[in-house]
């Protein structure tokens, strides 16, 4: 694959790059660079991680990039998911990598690794104290909103760590793509700003998209307030989609969703469209009695936008679509968990445990 195909794979991916020209520069003289992504181990996956994070590691894959997915069990306990136990988020870790398998991802193409397990040694924590000293306080504490919380919802002392120790993920793991959500900004841009200090590899920045919640946009305060308050969160269940969710849920849901009419901007369910349904369908239909238009085949996102600005398509039979379409991206995990029995067994243990955040 030449670079230019290579570019607009990681381009589909990346909803902001720093920087393009940087990511070129990797491509043309490293014909397989490293990127990885974090994931705290935290409940019962939902879209976002289930259907945008496998479209996307697929695509980075198909670019040639080798990619490490990161099962943060330690992140997840400072941070205080399924209530700091170390045993569950560990339980939830391996159920895990069985949605990311019956997602479609590749697991013999990936290499997963544990964070307990990448600092149990001292080179790791000689990173975290370089990384600390370059950092102030005040530079810390505002970076850990990419725990998903505001600065006013720190609880204990270990959270002031937590920045210090994702960025020391980049350079013990080697890695020279952060290929995370938008979320997660401010420790990659603190991570090429200590690489540069120390001497390190700087790493390129790819992130993804934020999937919106079912309630959509949020205003609470700033501009990351109101990213962590309109995601959708797994420890938010009325805001989200989950990957075991059946059709007639998924419908429900959507129904209730905030879906204004001739507004593209901020509309969830056109977001789920966008960055969900039309990256695995180039054209969708939209089923119509006769006397509401009959059906609608719609051929790509920008088709859809423009047709829903004009209001010739109404928000109830946009909803009924979408649901179709996730449903239709689904329905293989769904099956793969009842038929595989330690999968099966992993889900039902995940969803005895009580969601803290």
């Amino acid at each position: 694959m030449d670079i230019e195909n290579k570019l607009d794979l990681i381009k589909g991916v990346g909803e902001e790059i720093i920087s393009e020209e940087e990511l070129r520069n990797l491509l043309e003289t490293n014909s397989h660079p490293i990127a990885y992504d974090g994931f705290e181990p935290s409940g019962v996956a939902h879209i976002p991680f289930g259907l945008l994070r496998s479209v996307n590691i697929n695509d980075m894959l198909r670019a040639g990039v080798r990619f490490n997915l990161l099962l943060a069990d330690y992140f997840a306990f400072i941070n205080n998911k399924m209530g700091g136990d170390l045993e569950k988020i560990k339980l939830v870790g391996n159920y895990f990598v069985e949605v990311w398998k019956a997602s479609g991802v590749d697991t013999n193409k990936v290499k997963i690794k544990w964070s307990s397990k990448e600092m149990d040694c001292i080179d790791y924590w000689d990173k975290v104290l370089k990384v600390a000293k370059e950092t102030t306080i005040n530079r810390a504490i505002r970076a850990t909103t990419i725990m998903g919380r505001t600065q006013g919802e720190l609880q204990n002392t270990a959270q002031l760590f937590y920045p210090a120790m994702q960025v020391s993920d980049v350079f013990h793991l080697d890695v020279d793509i952060c290929q995370l959500g938008l979320d997660q900004r401010r420790a990659n841009i603190l991570a090429r700003e200590v690489a540069q200090k120390l001497g390190w590899k700087k790493p390129v920045v790819v992130s993804h998209h934020m999937i919106m919640g079912l309630q959509g946009p949020q205003n609470v305060g700033d501009v990351d307030a109101n990213m962590i308050a309109s995601k959708m969160s797994k420890s938010k269940p009325s805001s989200s989609i989950f990957m075991h969710d059946s059709y007639e849920e998924i419908k429900n849901k959507l129904n209730n969703a905030y879906c204004p009419a001739k507004i593209i901007e901020g509309n969830p369910l056109i977001d789920y469209a966008k960055h969900l349904i039309f990256k695995r369908y180039p054209n969708i239909k939209v089923e119509r009695s006769s006397k509401f238009g009959g059906d609608l085949q719609i051929n790509g996102y920008e088709e859809l936008a423009k047709i829903y600005l004009k209001g010739e398509l109404h928000p109830l039979d946009l909803k009924n679509t979408v649901a179709k379409y996730l449903d239709y991206m689904i329905k293989p995990v769904r099956e793969y968990f009842e038929k595989n029995s330690k999968a099966r067994k992993l889900y039902e243990e995940v969803k005895k445990q009580k969601i803290t955040r």
